[in-house]
């Protein structure tokens, strides 16, 4: 199906890009700024801008009803905006949001870099889609990196081999592909001359990242030679890619934090198994242990579905189990959300609602009590503080520490600097510290 042709929109002088969903959406996001910049555009608030982009998600179902409830809401402002959805749902849905939204731009997340030509499409009443998986990957076609925050995003890895059962991947950014490995590093060097003193490295298997002959290790400790490059993080992992070598990284690479994202999504191997996941439990276990024995103070975070057709109270309790076992510092928890296309979608015995509901409840009442555990536990700690930006209170800054804690300090120091905090208090989902007090010990 071709979208039909649209009235000619007049050539828009300003944009706006709104990202949902995951950070590689961020990241795509800021490229997509930075190539409507590249064309003369300025950048403005999205009920102002005469192009809007929805860059989306497709992950769950209300991520994707959230797009078309803001078409709507754009389309009722008053202002008319041209408006290009792109992403993920873009992919998935294709000539489908024409139809049914009446949008001017439908652009994939792997044809993203053609933005600006669709656009102009657009501006002369053309039809504007795109939804290819160009062999050619995208980042060779984007432009320079522009100034960046303290923490910034780089894109290293995309697509998905693993099909699990519940997930839209595979379909939405294609086969497992890997940049290469020059341009990854030209592109963090240019990060790092943009402002960026943290990368974390993205994909949705980052750790099956490779060159063929090397694996995502060999990057990171190639990264961190970089000398004004302070801080590396990736997301996210995949178990049956956690290598050694990776592990020992975590040992071995001062500038490589103790912080790792690995996702298990249930505890039950009887659901792990109908999710096609391709680990145990016990396999993902004795992956922590590993990891644990490289760096003793690496902070986890995982993810988990609850509710997953066939789920019974047995299987979730394993879950549940599971959080026990490992105590988590961070964690993200998700209701099963059926995505067309996928086989869980059609699979028997799906949960009801208010079971899923209950479920959840209890699930993240104990991801909560490990996560405060953590944060408590931090208390006493000296570490170094990213400063990422100001706090609500007067000569409040806000950073991340080593394990990607939100830090509530008051300082002079800049956006930018690393500063030595001692953790004083916790609370729930953040901690605050203060510099130490030096002793005149003269």
């Amino acid at each position: 199906m071709t979208p039909d042709p649209k009235l000619p929109h007049k050539a828009p002088r300003t944009f706006a890009v709104k990202s949902f969903g995951c950070q590689m959406n961020v990241y795509d996001g800021d490229r997509m700024a930075e190539l409507m910049a590249a064309q003369g555009l300025t950048q403005a608030d999205p009920a102002e801008a005469d192009l809007v982009v929805l860059n989306t998600c497709h992950i769950r179902e209300r991520a994707t009803e959230k797009v078309y409830s803001d078409i709507g809401r754009l389309r009722k402002h008053g202002n008319d905006p041209m408006i290009a959805v792109a992403g993920c749902v873009a992919q998935a849905e294709g000539a489908e949001i024409v139809r049914r939204a009446k949008v001017d731009v439908v652009v994939g997340p792997q044809a993203y870099h053609n933005l600006p030509e669709l656009v102009a499409k657009a501006a002369r009443g053309e039809s504007a889609l795109d939804t290819d998986m160009p062999v050619d990957m995208k980042f060779g076609h984007l432009p320079a990196r522009r100034r960046v925050p303290p923490s910034a995003f780089l894109t290293v890895q995309e697509g998905c081999d693993k099909f699990c059962t519940y997930c839209v991947v595979p379909y939405t950014r294609g086969a497992e592909v890997s940049r290469g490995f020059t341009q990854i590093v030209d592109e963090a060097k240019s990060l790092v001359d943009a402002g960026a003193r943290e990368i974390t490295l993205l994909g949705q298997n980052v750790n099956a990242w490779t060159d063929d002959t090397r694996g995502l290790q060999h990057l990171v400790a190639t990264l961190a030679e970089i000398p004004d490059l302070a801080r590396i993080r990736y997301t996210t992992s995949h178990p049956n890619d956690m290598t050694q070598g990776l592990i020992d990284a975590h040992r071995d690479i001062d500038k490589l934090m103790p912080f790792l994202h690995l996702p298990v999504q249930a505890g039950s191997d009887r659901i792990l198994k109908a999710m096609n996941r391709s680990h145990s439990r016990d396999s993902y276990l004795r992956i922590l242990d590993r990891v644990r024995a490289a760096r003793p103070d690496i902070a986890l975070s995982g993810d988990f579905i609850v509710g997953f057709p066939g789920e019974t109270e047995a299987d979730f309790a394993e879950t549940l189990s599971l959080v026990d076992a490992v105590g988590y510092a961070q964690a993200f928890s998700f209701k099963y959300s059926p995505r067309p296309g996928t086989p869980a979608a059609t699979m028997g015995d799906q949960v009801p609602a208010e079971v899923m509901d209950e479920r959840l409840q209890r699930l993240q009442a104990a991801l909560n009590r490990d996560q405060a555990a953590f944060n408590a536990a931090s208390v006493g700690r000296r570490c170094a503080v990213l400063i990422e930006r100001k706090g609500k209170l007067p000569g409040q800054m806000l950073g991340k520490s080593p394990w990607l804690q939100s830090v509530h300090l008051v300082t002079d120091a800049a956006i930018g600097d690393l500063v030595t905090v001692d953790i004083t208090q916790a609370g729930p989902n953040s901690v605050s510290g203060a510099e130490p007090v030096l002793t005149d010990v003269s």
